[in-house]
């Protein structure tokens, strides 16, 4: 009975993390694609991370279909993707009609702020506030979206039995999504030194690592199990192994903001 208790908290737990884990993954792109548009700019952006990680989400969506994953879990691959494409059409867009302008109307060039792209810094209390706003939101969407399936009544599914044709498949395409969501960053990370993060949202990678995290975390909930986490592994080293870079973008932007504030502070006296 203590078995099946514990089984049961450590599914509930693991199902609470992946719908936390879901809901950054919703909003994870909307804070740059309103960044680009309040700039009309999309320069702040790696062309090839944006394009690297749109293969790492056609892998994963790929690997989702061939797994014959939940059509929801599928669903959320294509919106990935789509928003990846809306991404790199709004650099594109941007870089066309900026072509055709006087350079006084040009959008916004990169790196003339040191990484903020309001003429105005945002109190730092004021910023920890937001995102601590932010996180609280996603938790608690991601836990009422657990009471809600919880409470639906679910279609029971015919068990799939994949061959190991397929499993190896997935797994490949698991490996590779997580390769490609690691060589994204590259570029962004160098692009970074150059623009000091101009154009650049930090919202996105904020909810990039709490989705990463959290992901990691309901898989490791589930279960510890040497099979499954072999199973899993793609998925875990590309999620953590990603919050480690994710990390480092936003350290570049603590440091890029900091340089401002001490060039701003000294203009000032």
């Amino acid at each position: 009975m203590l078995a099946g208790m514990l089984a049961d908290n450590a599914d509930s737990l693991s199902s609470i993390l992946g719908w936390v884990s879901l809901a950054c993954w919703i909003v994870v792109y909307s804070p740059q694609i309103y960044e680009n548009y309040s700039l009309q700019s999309g320069e702040g952006l790696s062309v090839l991370f944006v394009v690297i990680w749109l293969l790492g989400d056609l892998c994963n969506l790929f690997g989702a279909m061939l797994a014959h994953l939940l059509p929801t879990v599928i669903i959320i691959a294509v919106y990935y993707t789509l928003c990846d494409m809306v991404l790199l059409v709004q650099i594109y867009y941007y870089r066309w009609r900026g072509a055709n302008c006087d350079a006084e109307e040009a959008p916004l060039l990169p790196g003339n702020r040191s990484g903020n792209s309001t003429s105005d810094i945002v109190p730092t209390r004021v910023l920890v506030l937001r995102y601590l706003a932010a996180l609280i939101f996603v938790f608690a969407t991601g836990v009422l979206a657990w009471w809600i399936s919880l409470n639906t009544e679910k279609v029971e599914e015919p068990p799939h039995h994949p061959t190991a044709a397929v499993r190896w498949t997935v797994q490949i395409f698991g490996w590779a999504s997580a390769v490609l969501y690691l060589g994204s960053r590259i570029p962004q990370i160098f692009k970074n030194m150059h623009t000091h993060c101009e154009g650049l949202s930090p919202a996105l990678f904020f909810f990039a690592i709490t989705g990463n995290l959290t992901y990691s975390a309901s898989i490791i909930a589930k279960s510890t199990d040497r099979d499954y986490l072999i199973t899993n592994a793609s998925w875990l080293a590309g999620s953590a192994l990603t919050v480690f870079l994710d990390l480092i973008v936003l350290g570049q932007f603590v440091y890029y903001r900091s340089l401002y504030v001490a060039r701003q502070n000294a203009g000032a006296s």
